[in-house]
C-alpha cells in the first residue's frame, strides 16, 4: 500500500488498520514511526488518535500534538496548506502570496516551515516571519504586502499539548464566507497523499517562492511604528487624566513610559 491510500478510508477502516498503515508505509518519516511503536499495545490511544481525522473547519485546524489522523503534525498541517492552496490556484491569486506567522507553542516554527514549503512547492511565494509574532502584526503583513491570505500557527488559550492552524483572508481577518467555506471543501476533497505537495528550502528559496526574511520583517518594523505613535499618543492621553483621578505624578509617569514602551 502506497501514499495514494485514500485519506476519507479512515471512517471505513478500522484504527487499527489506519494505525498500521502509518506504522508501515514509507510515506511517514521514521520519528512518527517511533511515536507510533511506542504506543502499539494500548489500543485506547490508538483508537483516539485513528478514529477520524482531525476536523478542518472555519476555526482552522486545533488539536493535540502527536502522531495520527487526529491530531496536530506535519501531516495535517501540510495536508490541510494543499487545500488551501488548490483553492487559491482556482480564485487565480496565487501570485499575491501568503504570509506565515506562529507563536511560542510546541512545534509552531515546524508547523509554519511546512506549511510554507507546501505552499511554495505549489508555485505560492510563502512570507514567513523569522521568529514568533503576535496574531495583528500577521494581520498587518497580509494587508501590506498585499498577501491573498494568511496562516497563523497558534491555539490561543488552549492547553499546551495543543497546537492549531488558523487562516486569515487579505483584509487581514479571519476567513469568511465563501472563503472558509472553499478552503474547507479543498481540504476534504484531499484523498490522494501523493498529490500533497512539498519542497525543502533551498529549492524553494532558489525559485523565489520562499523568500528571506526580510521582506516581511520589514513590513513588521513599519507596523510597529505605527502602532507606538498610537501608544505615545494614548499615553498623552492618560498623562492628562489621571491627575484628575487624583493620582500622583511619579505614577502617571512610570504607567505613561511603560505604555510608550
Amino acid at each position: 500500500m502506497g501514499a495514494d491510500r485514500r485519506g476519507k478510508e479512515v471512517e471505513r477502516m478500522g484504527y487499527m488498520e489506519e494505525f498500521n498503515f502509518w506504522l508501515q508505509d514509507d510515506y511517514f518519516d521514521g520519528d512518527t514511526k517511533k511515536e507510533l511503536l511506542a504506543i502499539r499495545n494500548n489500543e485506547g490511544e490508538i483508537e483516539e488518535r485513528f478514529y477520524k481525522e482531525l476536523e478542518f473547519g472555519t476555526g482552522g485546524l486545533r488539536g493535540v500534538i502527536g502522531a495520527g489522523t487526529n491530531r496536530m503534525n506535519i501531516y495535517t498541517v501540510r495536508k490541510a496548506t494543499q487545500g488551501l492552496a488548490n483553492y487559491i490556484i482556482k480564485q487565480g491569486t496565487q501570485k499575491q502570496g501568503v504570509a506565515i506567522a506562529y507563536d511560542s507553542r510546541r512545534m509552531s516554527p515546524e508547523f509554519a516551515d511546512v506549511a510554507g514549503l507546501c505552499l511554495a512547492a505549489n508555485g505560492i511565494k510563502a512570507y514567513k516571519f523569522e521568529s514568533l509574532r503576535p496574531t495583528p502584526e500577521l494581520s498587518f503583513a497580509v494587508r501590506e504586502l498585499g498577501c491573498v491570505a494568511g496562516i497563523n500557527i497558534t491555539a490561543s488559550h488552549n492547553p499546551p499539548e495543543y497546537n492549531g492552524y488558523k487562516v486569515y483572508w487579505e483584509d487581514g481577518a479571519q476567513f469568511t464566507p465563501p472563503h472558509d467555506k472553499g478552503v474547507t471543501e479543498e481540504v476534504l476533497a484531499i484523498e490522494d497523499l501523493s498529490t500533497v505537495k512539498t519542497t525543502d528550502e533551498a529549492s524553494a528559496t532558489a525559485a523565489g517562492f520562499f523568500p528571506p526574511h526580510r521582506p516581511v520583517d520589514q513590513v513588521s518594523m513599519r507596523g510597529h511604528r505605527v502602532q507606538n505613535k498610537y501608544t505615545i499618543n494614548f499615553g498623552k492621553k492618560i498623562e492628562e487624566a489621571m491627575p484628575r483621578a487624583g493620582l500622583a505624578a511619579p505614577i502617571i509617569e512610570l504607567h505613561t513610559k511603560r505604555l510608550v514602551v
